[in-house]
């Protein structure tokens, strides 16, 4: 954790009541298969059932691969209305969209298991033809909460991330709903509001242009970082965007909706939304073991896995996508990166077992 911000996942935002009720919603409702048992092994196991995960099981499924995602059930745009900016998907509730990729996956024969995954190791009875380049280094062993493990050959790792929001009261409990953070995810519902931009660190200039693109009524709140000077400030300016400097200490709320920010003097700025940049870290804990820890962006955004553009990771066999390595990565990106790296685990697959075929015909001749 980060000193000064507050780890926010999808059951701090809204509990545990508020994951239940958005399951009796219909979010999760699946019928008698929505608690798959998982089987002793697979050639992948696919950790994280969002868009990327459930994509790229559904390429590994539809290539005849024995595969499994093992989801918690807890993903990051549940507070959201609908997904955006997906075509032909457009404004569809996010639960819906994961319902029907469930759906999707287990038509081809895949696997969908709801539980927490709490570590994965290497799998000390898998030899290199198992995944990995030497001795001992192949499949792995994914373990889950409540002692059972399952073994697969290799690994989508597709967790996401969590977002550490600034500590100003009322921040957490608004997020995803009148506190955003990306223009395109939420901007057009905000549109021609009463928008407050809270500055946490050097994007929060380029959100303010963003969301100026959305309405002519924008406030820039410096909080704790620097007002904004010279060809920053003319920016601003010329854009309308009002700067109030001044650190803020939390929001004004009346019959559950934004209605100000106020300021640590008592000053209250009336506002219908409030844009702020978390820091982005990747929920990749699960992967220590096998020596993958979260990096600093070059963006300076947060922490993430890094992956090479099919979404294989520094250790062999294993295969990231979505936000756990791409942290801007909306529905569509995230859904696009699983498709890749469910065709380049298929395709290492392939590779591998022509070599085994190759080498048991040579012993047979």
């Amino acid at each position: 954790m980060v000193v000064g911000m507050e780890v926010v996942d999808v059951t701090e935002r809204t509990g545990r009541a508020g994951i239940a009720e958005w399951a009796e919603a219909g979010a999760w409702a699946e019928g008698p298969e929505a608690g798959d048992e998982p089987a002793e092994s697979y050639e992948v196991v696919v950790v994280g059932g969002g868009a990327a995960g459930l994509t790229g099981a559904l390429m590994l499924a539809r290539s005849r691969r024995s595969v499994a995602v093992i989801d918690a059930g807890a993903p990051r745009n549940a507070p959201a209305d609908g997904v955006h900016g997906l075509l032909g998907r457009e404004g569809m509730p996010p639960g819906e969209l994961l319902a029907r990729g469930r759906a999707e996956v287990r038509g081809y024969g895949g696997h969908v298991v709801s539980g927490e995954v709490t570590g994965v190791t290497r799998d000390p009875e898998a030899g290199p033809g198992d995944g990995g380049t030497a001795e001992g280094d192949g499949g792995f062993v994914v373990t889950l909460a409540g002692g059972r493990s399952v073994r697969a050959r290799r690994l989508l790792v597709t967790t996401g991330l969590v977002d550490e929001l600034p500590p100003v009261a009322g921040l957490r409990e608004r997020w995803g709903r009148d506190v955003l953070h990306c223009p395109y995810c939420h901007g057009w519902e905000v549109r021609d509001q009463a928008i407050g931009v809270l500055a946490t660190g050097p994007m929060a200039l380029h959100q303010a242009m963003l969301f100026r693109q959305l309405s002519a009524d924008v406030t820039y709140f410096a909080h704790t970082t620097e007002p904004p000077a010279g060809e920053d400030a003319e920016q601003l300016a010329a854009l309308g965007v009002r700067v109030v400097t001044g650190e803020v200490a939390g929001l004004e709320v009346a019959a559950d909706r934004l209605t100000g920010v106020r300021l640590t003097d008592g000053t209250v700025v009336p506002r219908q939304a409030l844009a702020v940049a978390p820091r982005m870290v990747a929920r990749a804990g699960l992967l220590t073991a096998l020596g993958l820890t979260p990096v600093a962006h070059p963006s300076g955004m947060g922490e993430h896995i890094p992956a090479d553009a099919t979404g294989r990771a520094g250790v062999p066999g294993v295969w990231v996508a979505g936000n756990v390595t791409d942290m801007t990565a909306q529905v569509h990106a995230a859904s696009s990166a699983g498709a890749m790296a469910g065709a380049q685990i298929n395709a290492d697959l392939a590779a591998e077992d022509t070599r085994r075929a190759v080498a048991a015909r040579r012993v047979g001749v």
